[in-house]
């Protein structure tokens, strides 16, 4: 995999009340599901950029784990990953 470094404000990850680590995975998630629904990615490559198996990407955008808002992917998220 190809390393991706990003800035984000300490306010937006204290507003969030999430970590680097939750945020980059939730931000991973949320590309994935963005790409996978305009048709640039397929199921199993947004998967995987997510991080996740076919089977537990596709819970993740029917079961309530993540919604996003097309308005430049802000992520609003429910559920927990524990």
């Amino acid at each position: 995999m190809t390393p991706l470094n990003i800035t984000v404000p300490d306010s937006a990850l204290s507003a969030l009340r999430r970590s680097p680590t939750e945020f980059g995975r939730e931000m991973k998630l949320a590309a994935a599901i963005h790409w996978y629904q305009r048709g640039v990615m397929s199921q199993e490559r947004a998967a995987e950029l997510a991080g996740l198996n076919r089977r537990d990407f596709i819970r993740a955008r029917w079961c309530g784990k993540a919604w996003t808002s097309l308005s430049w992917m802000t992520p609003v998220w429910h559920g927990n990953w524990g």
